[in-house]
């Protein structure tokens, strides 16, 4: 309920400072001349060449207008927007992601900008992220993601067992994780505490469900299955526990040599490759395995998430702001995106655009395994009342990996959690 309670808070000033003031943006008022000074914030260094082009390609036709592109890294970014909203100080245009948009916009703080690109033009788990609980568009489609298998192509060889494929199932993991780490030495699979690169995925595979309109699906049988089986591989020599993984990620685990798959976002495929040069063409991607024997479904998923770009309500600047949220919402502006490898683009069509970025550099990696799994990917789960349990559930779910409770209990506290939450937030 804190958030919540703040989140009303910021809203009874911005009311307060409406009737008092105009704004007090850095920026340059530009709602009657189309020119100024604009302020881009975004959060994820390796996306600031990306958008530093779109913004390039903008700055062509509306030569009079500057906008610059500033990254702060996560956890500074939302302590500095929510500071800026206050103190009428917020960025021009900013990324919103999908945990956070529904208590933004359902706060009144994020311009309506459904009137600035055609839904049609856009995948439907991208549109889902870009809503506000009445079901307005309070943001641009940016990007949307999957997660896939990361494997060590060099371990199977030594190990002398098959590549993953869309064949695998979660019987296989086990399986050949196990066999992996017999002959090899080598953690065979990297299970992590996480949400989207964590159980999410294995949960939808099993037929469950995080939470839906009625609460949430923690003590659902399907859930429970498939966290059992996910949060369980760690007890297994071949997989580390999360002791392990408080000093090392999965991803300096994998690329060090030392695991033989791990989960991984789209979002980062550009990044394991230039940031671990001697490791390419040793590893690559597949599509996920699925649940062998699901009480409903094909036991196919993934989790997609989408960014979007957003502006408050009350920017100063909002014309010459919606100008460029419209620009960004163009099919011109998001095949930039995958042009540059940066994300695999929100608008429908160009998601080979980002796959074949990947082949003109010349990777040797199957970067289509993300896109291929579009066909089946979950939009990631979200309602109002996220950010309030959000980290009490990873916590009570870091309870269960520990031992401190046992999956029946936990899985209640974490129903419980949700359930409060969402019954807070009505």
């Amino acid at each position: 309920m804190g958030r919540k309670i703040k989140f009303l808070s910021i809203l009874l000033i911005l009311g307060a400072l409406l009737l008092t003031s105009t704004g007090c943006n850095s920026s340059s008022d530009t709602s009657s001349g189309g020119s100024g000074n604009l302020t881009f914030a975004i959060w994820d260094t390796f996306q600031r060449d990306g958008m530093q082009e779109i913004v390039d390609l903008y700055h062509e036709s509306h030569p009079d207008v500057n906008i610059e592109v500033q990254v702060t890294n996560w956890n500074e970014y939302w302590t500095k927007l929510e500071a800026g909203i206050t103190s009428h100080t917020a960025p021009d245009i900013f990324w919103m992601h999908t945990t956070y948009i529904l208590e933004y916009a359902d706060a009144g703080i994020l311009a309506n900008v459904g009137d600035l690109f055609n839904p049609d033009d856009f995948s439907e788990t991208a549109l889902a992220c870009a809503k506000g609980t009445n079901g307005e568009y309070y943001g641009v489609p940016k990007d949307k993601d999957t997660i896939g298998l990361i494997y060590n192509k060099e371990l199977f060889d030594e190990a002398g067992v098959p590549y993953p494929d869309a064949n695998w199932t979660w019987t296989e993991l086990s399986n050949y994780s196990e066999q992996i780490y017999q002959k090899t030495g080598k953690y065979g699979f990297l299970a992590y505490n996480d949400a989207q690169i964590g159980y999410y995925p294995f949960v939808y595979q099993a037929g469950g469900y995080i939470i839906n309109e009625e609460g949430g699906g923690f003590t659902d049988p399907a859930t429970e299955k498939a966290i059992k089986y996910y949060v369980g591989l760690q007890d297994n020599d071949w997989c580390p526990d999360q002791n392990y993984f408080a000093q090392n990620s999965p991803g300096s685990t994998f690329f060090s040599g030392e695991g033989a798959m791990f989960l991984d976002g789209s979002w980062n495929l550009k990044n394991d490759l230039t940031d671990n040069e001697p490791m390419i063409g040793k590893w690559d991607v597949s599509v996920l395995p699925k649940c062998p024997d699901p009480p409903k479904g094909d036991g196919r998923a993934t989790v997609s998430n989408s960014l979007t770009y957003a502006t408050t309500a009350d920017n100063p600047n909002l014309d010459q702001v919606k100008d460029f949220l419209e620009f960004l919402g163009t099919e011109e502006a998001q095949r930039i995106q995958g042009t540059t490898g940066t994300a695999i683009p929100a608008y429908k069509g160009l998601e080979n655009t980002w796959v074949d970025w990947f082949k003109q550099k010349g990777y040797n990696v199957n970067a289509d395994a993300f896109v291929q799994m579009f066909d089946y990917a979950q939009a990631m789960p979200n309602d109002q009342s996220k950010p309030s349990w959000q980290t009490s559930v990873t916590a009570t779910l870091s309870q269960i990996y520990n031992k401190d409770l046992t999956y029946e209990e936990g899985l209640e506290t974490m129903q419980g959690l949700v359930d409060d939450a969402m019954v807070g937030n009505s």
